[in-house]
């Protein structure tokens, strides 16, 4: 299994370069970073303190062309540029970037007619566990019980709240029989009146180093049941992405995400 990672610098991409050395099916054939950045020319595994024998380079083009599958965590902007290298070459692709807005998420879909692709909010395993719970307690809690929801990340995160956080407000809201641009409150400030129980709040934490803290909350008179996933480190989300090309090679074609490469459809 070739793969191909873009953001090499940065400390997802550093990640997922560790973790497809790791693994003894994937090979990294391509380390790409945007133009101008320092590790252009350097050794993909440099800061890794290992050798990879690959060198990053800002030619995605050459690089995605080589590659069985891309892992993109990057930004929708650049990740929809590369999205258009897979479809051109056969290169299936998952996609972990966050923030795509309606269109970018139609020109995903429309790219998945030709290339198969993995796109989803978190592809750690535990996460998407967690998505499966939330569907069954929001069953069980789905009356008598004010949901909120609280996510806290790390203070570079560009997007609020998390794709992972809304993703937990779509399975909530689905199980309620709602959808999620119905019930969503994402703001709350001054005098807000009382609490609409048919509501889903959201309430969002920038700071520090946070890899990914989510929590839902089910509120009850006289109780309270939480549900809560801590990430400590981006390892889960390099692993998950392996598991999702590995799932890739053997489609042509199609939409999926991480409830499909686990089997929790």
């Amino acid at each position: 299994m070739k793969i191909a990672i873009v953001g090499a610098s940065g400390r997802m991409g550093l990640a997922l370069i560790k973790a497809t050395l790791n693994d003894s099916g994937a090979t990294l054939v391509a380390a790409l970073d945007q133009p101008g950045s320092p590790l252009i020319g350097r050794d993909a595994g440099e800061s890794l303190g290992l050798q990879t024998g690959v060198r990053v380079s800002s030619d995605a083009e050459a690089g995605i062309a080589q590659a069985d599958c891309l892992i993109d965590f990057t930004r929708p902007e650049g990740t929809l540029r590369h999205l258009e290298i897979c479809r051109r070459h056969s290169v299936a692709a998952v996609i972990g970037t966050t923030g795509f807005d309606a269109a970018g998420k139609q020109a995903i879909a429309e790219a998945a007619q030709e290339i198969p692709v993995v796109f989803a909010p978190n592809m750690s395993v535990g996460v998407n566990a967690v998505f499966k719970v939330l569907e069954l307690a929001t069953r069980i809690l789905n009356e008598g019980y004010d949901i909120e929801i609280v996510e806290a990340h790390h203070k570079r995160k560009i997007d609020a709240p998390s794709g992972t956080a809304l993703r937990m407000g779509e399975v909530v809201a689905s199980a309620l029989g709602r959808t999620l641009d119905d019930c969503a409150v994402f703001a709350r400030e001054g005098v807000t009146g009382e609490r609409d129980p048919a509501t889903i709040g959201f309430a969002v934490v920038r700071g520090g180093d946070i890899v990914g803290d989510h929590t839902v909350m089910y509120c009850g008179e006289g109780e309270r049941v939480e549900i809560t996933h801590k990430m400590a480190s981006r390892d889960p989300y390099a692993v998950g992405s392996l598991r999702a090309a590995r799932f890739l090679l053997e489609r042509k074609n199609g939409l999926y995400d991480m409830q499909d490469v686990l089997g929790l459809r």
